[in-house]
């Protein structure tokens, strides 16, 4: 497999994108996904597709992590997916401040997701609304 040029991406991650593209290569798809947990180990899938069982790699890597006992999520790298990969939403359950990247099938890579906080200082709360009570103020 010929190693990408330059993603601009850090050596943990540039480590997801050559692990995700080994994963679409063994399974013979079109998209492959690896993440790195919070203690630093990795994980990588393909893409299922089964009459029972479909999953995206993304999806199928998440599980496989989660499976064996991760707890949380620091990244996740997906090759020749989409963004609307459900797995994305799977990532953000488990850990909401996890970067997402996407990278095409040649492993340049098209975007990263990164989290947004949520903004708990007003800006996004409606008019009336108690953040302490969670309820409207009359």
């Amino acid at each position: 497999m010929t190693e990408p040029k330059s993603t601009g991406l850090d050596a943990e991650d540039s480590k997801l994108l050559v692990l995700a593209r080994g994963a679409m290569a063994r399974a013979g798809h079109g998209s492959g996904a690896a993440v790195r947990d919070s203690d630093g180990r990795t994980y990588a899938a393909g893409p299922v597709r089964l009459q029972t069982l479909s999953l995206t790699a993304l999806q199928a890597a998440v599980a496989a992590a989660l499976s064996s006992g991760a707890e949380g999520f620091e990244a996740a790298l997906v090759v020749g997916g989409q963004l609307r990969d459900e797995g994305m939403a799977a990532v953000r359950e488990v850990s909401p401040t996890a970067r997402i990247v996407l990278a095409d099938r040649t492993g340049a890579v098209y975007d990263i997701v990164e989290p947004v906080a949520p903004n708990l200082t007003g800006a996004h709360v409606p008019e009336g609304f108690d953040l302490d009570t969670e309820s409207e103020v009359g």
